[in-house]
């Protein structure tokens, strides 16, 4: 589906009888208008500049094991099957491509190596790498690739445009552990911040989510998982963060890296809460970050994330036009293939404009009617000259949870309705709806009932219900994995197909085994000692630490500070000066990497202890660990 609201739903499925619908979902989600290429041909335009693939397409890390397989995607190369939306189908055909590419001189691209491009510019003495992947095994193969075919130069420049994951993990495969000694590394201000409080603090239910949203576990096939939208999956290889050395402050700010000029274009609170475009003017070349990719982003992302602001993104798109109009033949992304000409840039970049301000606008204005985020996003509709172009199709955002995003960012969870104001918790609700309904075997009845006649969201709504009143009931959760899969086939949008398809599998045969956190020694080792206090203090077990009050200093010398640590009323509080706290029941003196040590659960090991040294022992008594399997589709 795009997804669709109420009114394109009906009048999709007017046409077709009940059972018809019900049989072929795709049917009942198909759009009443066919997209149109923006501009030009995307599959010439996706294929454009083609030097060679990675052959065989595969990535393994040091233990032999895969991180990465684009050849697992060559189904794509027929026909859409009735297992797949044809729009979506199409998307995944032209975002599995794969290999470097020459965008113009001097600017190449390696594509679907990994959820995001890696861009590389020619310097005078090396490259500089733009967005290196998400992990250090499929970075390097990228930069292997290119080297092959270009020379093989060093990296003398490293730009992080945003501090999403897929855009800076990869950063050990083209800088290892000490290359990157006197090499500048550019990111927009703010990136550590925004890196850390994505990826860390809330990064274990993150992770999780995106196990649905990227269908990460899912087989890859027709039937299964196709692709995300936005690229095809993630690797999963090693993680690394390099900070950077050089922050990017304001538009217009230019810089030399090994005789390249940029200038830059500060686009915060748009894809990402620290986000710059630039322009490389000696080559008539513009990198639009993420803010303009060939797919209706997310405003708010079904992983979980800060509600971005669709109004400030339309009006950053609209700066874009006025700063790079007529300076540019090309604009690539962290994304999807370039669009080339300065026409056609300027019409990619005024369709997605139009497409989040009409989003923000249109949502605004029905709130002050007086409807929800659940009522808007059935009613609202794009324009036919946004809806049906091929780059505003909802493969990764949709037009129905952006629009609840932005309700979100104005108005919160509540809609204002006291009957939503205390709701009973998942489990207690369930059970008392199935009680209501005539009892779980009753409910499950009419819940197959509803899906007969096409009504596939009542239907898993009242098995959900079921399965959480009772997770033991097998006909409930068969019946219910059987309507995801049929809702994820039908799907336009990737992300809604691989939740939707992955809800099913985990149904059948529960949740697997959980990946390794995203937050590797590198990334943690890149993190302030704030940062790293503020990470234990958002796992404190309240209750568990009511009455527990203690106080200790944490002194590392090489950094030249103390910071005393509180914890009481269960709150683990802080501050930072250069003089000791008298009234410390221990002080511990260390460097970084015994500090992350320590943390990580391996002791006091080279650590200089000043008084009570149970005092840390009770601190991380009450530290509790993640669960990074925790349930999703059972209660």
């Amino acid at each position: 589906m795009t997804p669709l609201n109420r009114r394109s739903f009906v009048a999709a499925a007017a046409g077709a009888a009940a059972a018809a619908v019900a049989m072929n979902p795709q049917t009942a989600f198909a759009t009443d208008r066919e997209g149109t290429s923006q501009g030009g041909d995307d599959f010439a335009d996706a294929d454009k500049g083609f030097i060679a693939a990675l052959t065989p397409g595969v990535v393994k890390n040091a233990k032999g094991q895969v991180v990465w397989d684009s050849d697992a995607y060559d189904f794509l190369k027929g026909d859409a099957p009735k297992t797949a939306h044809k729009s979506l189908w199409r998307q995944s055909q032209l975002v599995s491509k794969q290999g470097l590419y020459k965008v113009t001189d001097r600017v190449y691209q390696v594509r679907g190596l990994d959820l995001s491009n890696m861009t590389i510019v020619e310097g005078d003495t090396g490259v500089i790498v733009i967005d290196p992947l998400i992990s250090a095994e499929t970075a390097a193969a990228a930069l292997k690739l290119y080297r092959a075919h270009r020379g093989d130069k060093k990296v003398t420049g490293l730009i992080y445009t945003h501090p999403h994951v897929d855009h800076f993990g990869g950063c050990r495969g083209v800088l290892p552990d000490g290359a990157e000694d006197g090499v500048p590394i550019l990111a927009p201000e703010g990136f550590m911040e925004h890196a850390v409080s994505e990826n860390v603090y809330a990064g274990t239910a993150m992770q999780r989510r995106s196990g649905f949203m990227y269908g990460a576990q899912l087989p890859k096939s027709a039937a299964a998982q196709i692709g995300c939208g936005l690229g095809q999956t993630v690797s999963v290889g090693s993680i690394g963060l390099i900070p950077p050395t050089k922050a990017v402050t304001e538009t217009g700010q230019v810089e030399t890296v090994d005789g390249v000029r940029f200038e830059f274009q500060m686009t915060p609170g748009t894809e990402a809460a620290a986000e710059m475009n630039f322009l490389l003017p000696g080559l008539r070349a513009v990198c639009m970050a993420e803010n303009a990719t060939h797919t209706m982003h997310n405003i708010i992302t079904l992983r979980g994330a800060q509600v971005r602001d669709a109004r400030q993104w339309a009006r950053y798109l609209g700066e874009s036009v006025v700063l790079f109009e007529g300076r540019a033949d090309v604009a690539f992304a962290s994304h999807h293939w370039p669009t080339w000409g300065g026409a056609t840039i300027v019409e990619l970049l005024e369709q997605q404009r139009d497409l989040y301000a009409y989003m923000h606008d249109q949502t605004l204005r029905m709130i002050n009617l007086g409807m929800t985020g659940r009522e808007i996003a059935e009613e609202l509709e794009l324009p036919p000259a946004l809806a049906g172009v091929w780059a505003n199709r909802g493969y990764y955002g949709s037009l129905s949870h952006n629009v609840k995003g932005i309700y979100q960012r104005y108005m919160g969870w509540f809609d204002g309705n006291p009957a939503h104001l205390w709701e009973h918790p998942p489990v207690e609700e369930a059970k008392r709806y199935v009680k209501a309904m005539g009892g779980r075997t009753a409910t499950v009845a009419k819940a197959r009932a509803f899906a007969r006649s096409g009504d596939l969201r009542f239907a898993v709504t009242l098995l959900n219900h079921v399965v959480f009143a009772d997770p033991g009931h097998k006909a409930a959760k068969s019946e219910l994995a059987a309507i995801y899969t049929r809702l994820g086939q039908g799907s336009e949008n990737a992300v809604w197909r691989n939740f939707y398809l992955t809800g099913a599998r985990e149904l059948r045969e529960g949740v697997p085994d959980s990946p390794t956190t995203v937050a590797s020694a590198d990334m943690l080792m890149a993190l302030s000692v704030d940062q790293l206090i503020d990470s234990v203090a958002v796992r404190v077990n309240g209750p568990k630490a009511w009455d527990l009050s203690l106080r200790m200093d944490w002194c590392l010398p090489a950094l030249g500070k103390v910071w005393h640590l509180t914890l009481r009323n269960g709150v683990l509080t802080y501050r930072s000066d250069t003089g000791k706290d008298p009234d410390a029941g221990v002080t511990l003196t260390m460097t970084k990497s015994q500090l992350l040590a320590m943390l990580g659960g391996k002791g006091l090991g080279g650590i200089g202890v000043e008084g009570d040294a149970s005092l840390l022992a009770k601190l991380l008594g009450v530290v509790e660990k993640p669960d990074p399997g925790f349930a999703i589709v059972t209660p």
